[in-house]
Order: structure tokens, then C-alpha cells, then sequence
């Protein structure tokens, strides 16, 4: 499975698997649940204040197919490992659907 631009959608290599990361109504109103107000995470990143649980709980709540054993300490053991300049492309593009829709 591929990530659709047009859509929204950002790709993310974890563990040899391609997650999609697709930020829909309802993956954004859970994120914003856990998270709060999503404008005030979108403005934590833009200061550079942005916490990794917070980067985490954002992309697993975007995951369009999450794969069997993939758990959310997993991933974000995943995203140290790839580094926030890997992960940081994959992030602009839900916070820029969160700003910008599509």
C-alpha cells in the first residue's frame, strides 16, 4: 500500500512495512482526544516544543492499516530509530492537512 498525496495521506517505513498514515475525521478527532486542541499541537510544533509521545500518539492515531503486532511502543521505538529528519516529512504533511485540509 502506497501513500495518496492527494489525499493527505504520508508514508512511513517501520520495521520493513510501509504505514500509511491517513488523517481522517475520525483518526484526528481521537489524536485531538488524547492530545487536546489539535491548532495548539500544530503551534507546539512550529516553536520546536513538540514532545515525541505527542508525535507518536498523532501518527497511531493516523495509521490507515495497522499491522498485526504493531503496537504503539513499537512504533515509537521505530521513530528513534529512524530519527526525527526521517519521520519529520511524514509529520509536516498531517499537521499541514490539519491547517490546510485538502
Amino acid at each position: 500500500m502506497s501513500a495518496n498525496a492527494y489525499r493527505g495521506e504520508a508514508a512511513l517505513d517501520v520495521g520493513g512495512q510501509t504505514l500509511v498514515l491517513r488523517p481522517t475525521f475520525s483518526a484526528l478527532v481521537a489524536a485531538e482526544a488524547e492530545l487536546g486542541p489539535l491548532f495548539a499541537l500544530v503551534e507546539r510544533a512550529a516553536a520546536g516544543e513538540l514532545r515525541l509521545a505527542e508525535m507518536v500518539a498523532l501518527f497511531w492515531h493516523c495509521i490507515d492499516a495497522r499491522p498485526d503486532g504493531l503496537s504503539r511502543e513499537r512504533l515509537g521505538d521505530a521513530l528513534v530509530e529512524l530519527g526525527l529528519a526521517t519521520v519529520t516529512p511524514a509529520l509536516r504533511v498531517l499537521l499541514g492537512q490539519v491547517l490546510q485540509g485538502r
